[in-house]
């Protein structure tokens, strides 16, 4: 049965689900009007553009969130220290604690890398960037600080590939603990 969604903003989480789960090519419109749980019409009243428009406002809304809640800490936190730390907190609760996936990396990994190449390395290079001049302002030096940063970003990435394939969440929240402490003085 078709559920009554009164703004496109509402359809958007459930979107990320569906492409977090088939990725793009693997998100069908049945698949897409499953997980939405809305017929056809309405999801082309929303989303006029097709699947491209859909993984866009998804993509779209990822970035929001991440800027909100990750990079704007690590910029603009008065104790740099404190920022990072609240990377790792929301970090470890956006992916659950290891039980969802990137669905940047997602899109990475996937046949769409090209179509949306750009959005996706903007999106990683913002993590390393904020993290790496949270680490500057922690007192690293630049070279040493944007090192940190990029493998931190793949650290927590492998460990949400890792974790997703052998069905193993500890993965995820035991390297979330060693990246912190690397990072965050005991």
């Amino acid at each position: 049965m078709a559920r009554v969604i009164a703004e496109r903003e509402d359809v958007i989480p459930m979107l990320a689900e569906v492409f977090r789960t088939y990725g793009f090519e693997g998100a069908s419109l049945a698949r897409i009007s499953e997980g939405t749980k809305l017929g056809k019409g309405s999801i082309y009243h929303f989303f006029p553009g097709g699947k491209e428009e859909m993984a866009e406002a998804v993509l779209t809304h990822v970035d929001e969130w991440f800027e909100q809640h990750v990079f704007k800490s690590l910029l603009e936190h008065a104790d740099a220290m404190e920022g990072i730390k609240a990377m790792f907190d929301d970090v470890a609760s956006y992916f659950h604690s290891g039980r969802r996936v990137c669905l940047v990396g997602v899109f990475a990994l996937g046949n769409e890398r090209d179509r949306f190449a750009d959005r996706i390395r903007a999106y990683f290079a913002a993590w390393i960037d904020a993290l790496a001049a949270a680490l500057l302002r922690a007192g690293r030096e630049p070279q040493a600080a944007n090192a940190l940063a990029r493998e931190v970003v793949g650290g927590i990435q492998g460990a949400l590939v890792l974790a997703r394939a052998l069905d193993q969440t500890e993965i995820f929240t035991d390297t979330l603990s060693r990246l912190r402490g690397r990072l965050l003085p005991v």
